[in-house]
């Protein structure tokens, strides 16, 4: 029977996780880049605490959208090995989570700056 990992392990996994989604997709990096400039764009401009919070957590809903998103597709794409068009549903569906969560950072934005 195999060990649960410990605590270490657990975070290491993750960063795992981080590492190969920011190396292996585009948008994923896209994404990260613009929140980087929004951050450093709310310091430069002195946002209140409450607008950074709000941007954080729409950046951060953002960033964790994408991920889910590149894991739907991947264990979709692990289990099928021909067009299925329930396959392609829940891939649409995720990816339109992430347009959500992209236009809700949107205007969030807009309405901090």
């Amino acid at each position: 029977m195999r060990r649960p990992p410990s605590i270490i392990e657990s975070f290491n996994f993750a960063i795992e996780g981080l590492v190969h989604v920011l190396r292996t997709q585009r948008t994923m990096r896209i994404h990260f880049v613009v929140a980087v400039a929004v951050i450093i764009l709310a310091v430069l401009v002195g946002v209140s605490r409450i607008e950074l919070i709000a941007l954080l957590i729409s950046i951060a809903f953002v960033l964790v959208a994408e991920m889910v998103n590149t894991a739907i597709e991947g264990a979709i794409d692990a289990a099928t090995t021909s067009f299925d068009p329930m396959a392609k549903l829940a891939k649409d569906i995720a990816a339109g989570a992430v347009l959500i969560a992209s236009l809700n950072a949107v205007a969030v934005g807009y309405l901090v700056f």
